[in-house]
């Protein structure tokens, strides 16, 4: 059933892309395993699936140490305290929340530690809705441009969260202004390189994917309704 479930996201990735006049290649299927079993995310790896974001570190720190004998790739996804700061540099290639300059400091610091450069994607609360995380839109260059100093952090792109509805299209705005955000810092901040953008999740990744979507955060639609 998981198989069949990213064989059918696979292809919807794919058509949206190319209708895009993009390569289906260059989006990447993030699979959201927070509350999912260390053997049904063993079943979706054996199936294709390489890139895994979890929420929570003790949660995912289980799971990695289940599934150490498989290559995968973690992924953060969740809203990270900075005191979690050193665990999620040792365990995840990729942070898609960061928000502040504390954190993205304290991630700086535990990397050093560590001996690697954390790439990091720059949380926007594009919709600035009181109960989200993520930087207000206003002071995102202001941002990246701090980040983008600090020695052990890269900022690799950018990541939102549209407000929740039944219509997809409901998020295209939001996406599209992420996706402008995006090319507007790129073009303001020297060498930076904003190319990676999370955005989509199981009920509207493929109006991501048309806006300019590098990775996809989809848990319902792989692994059905969490309890």
């Amino acid at each position: 059933m998981i198989a069949q479930h990213i064989d059918s996201i696979r292809q919807r990735i794919a058509k949206s892309a190319l209708q895009a006049g993009r390569r289906p290649e260059d989006i990447r299927l993030v699979a959201v395993s927070k509350t999912v079993a260390a053997e049904r995310i063993r079943q979706a790896f054996h199936a294709g699936l390489r890139v895994f974001g979890e929420n929570y570190i003790q949660e995912a720190r289980d799971k990695a140490q289940a599934l150490s004998d498989l290559p995968i790739e973690w992924h953060f996804i969740g809203h990270l305290q900075s005191n979690k700061a050193k665990y999620a540099v040792r365990q995840f290639s990729l942070i898609h929340s960061v928000d502040s300059l504390r954190l993205a400091a304290e991630i700086d610091r535990e990397a050093r530690k560590a001996g690697k450069i954390q790439p990091i994607l720059i949380q926007v609360n594009v919709a600035g809705e009181a109960t989200k995380s993520g930087i207000d839109p206003e002071a995102l260059i202001d941002l990246v441009r701090s980040v983008s100093a600090l020695s052990h952090v890269r900022v690799a792109g950018l990541m939102t969260m549209p407000p929740f509805s039944e219509d997809p299209e409901a998020s295209r705005p939001h996406f599209r202004r992420l996706k402008a955000l995006a090319d507007h810092c790129a073009a303001s901040v020297p060498g930076i390189d904003l190319r990676e953008l999370s955005m989509g999740m199981s009920g509207d990744f493929e109006v991501a994917v048309s806006e300019g979507a590098t990775l996809v955060r989809i848990g319902t639609a792989i692994f059905g309704e969490r309890s």
